[in-house]
């Protein structure tokens, strides 16, 4: 067991490597010298609206996400990609648009259901906050349309509806749209779960959604 004295010793070792100060302007300090970090990546897109989503087709395909497209009834769109997938019961935010919902499936409104009962369905709809071209990746917010996070990770299947205007190109401009709800627990994913172990076999599924699909409307 290490003394009071030997931790005291230690902390104070490391307060002294990282430069830690007492007193009352640490935070001003910080921010001030976070300000004098140059920034020099992009920080606004060039491309047009369908070389935008030209790109994030591709990037969302590369990782393995399915997009598919609007043709005008969102309703219609969803039975369509539903049925193709096979797919019949699924697990919805409380606050997803009911004129998107088609007849002939079934759709459990999320009331803090259990990990069990999220799992014994065949997956999850919601909307979501925007996409990003350059990485392919969704955005998830909580939100009563968006749904909580459990919603959306312990399902094998994600259809995530997704507006082709809410696609910006870089990053940065996905951090300046969101900085409204930036204190709102956010999700960032590009495709369907995936990791690797250590003899770099890829497996799907073990920390979200198996399979992924966008509808872009």
């Amino acid at each position: 067991m290490i003394s009071p004295h030997s931790r005291t010793y230690i902390l104070s070792r490391i307060r002294a490597a990282l430069d830690v100060r007492t007193d009352e302007n640490r935070a001003e300090q910080a921010i001030a010298g976070w300000r004098e970090i140059q920034r020099e990546y992009r920080q606004q897109g060039t491309l047009s609206p369908s070389d935008r989503l030209k790109l994030f087709d591709e990037r969302l395909r590369h990782y393995n996400g399915t997009p598919f497209y609007s043709s005008g009834d969102v309703r219609s769109d969803i039975a369509h990609i539903l049925s193709e997938r096979g797919k019949h019961i699924l697990i919805i935010p409380a606050g997803f648009p009911p004129e998107w919902l088609p007849r002939g499936f079934m759709f459990i409104p999320d009331d803090n259901l259990t990990k069990e009962q999220l799992a014994s369905n065949d997956g999850a709809l919601t909307l979501c906050s925007l996409g990003i071209a350059l990485t392919g990746t969704v955005v998830l917010q909580s939100s009563l349309q968006q749904g909580r996070r459990a919603v959306t990770l312990v399902p094998d299947y994600h259809l995530c509806v997704l507006r082709a205007e809410d696609i910006v190109e870089l990053v940065p401009e996905a951090v300046r749209k969101l900085q409204a709800v930036r204190e709102v627990p956010l999700t960032f994913f590009s495709g369907p779960s995936a990791t690797v172990d250590i003899e770099m076999t890829r497996v799907r599924g073990v920390h979200g959604p198996r399979t992924l699909d966008v509808l872009v409307i």
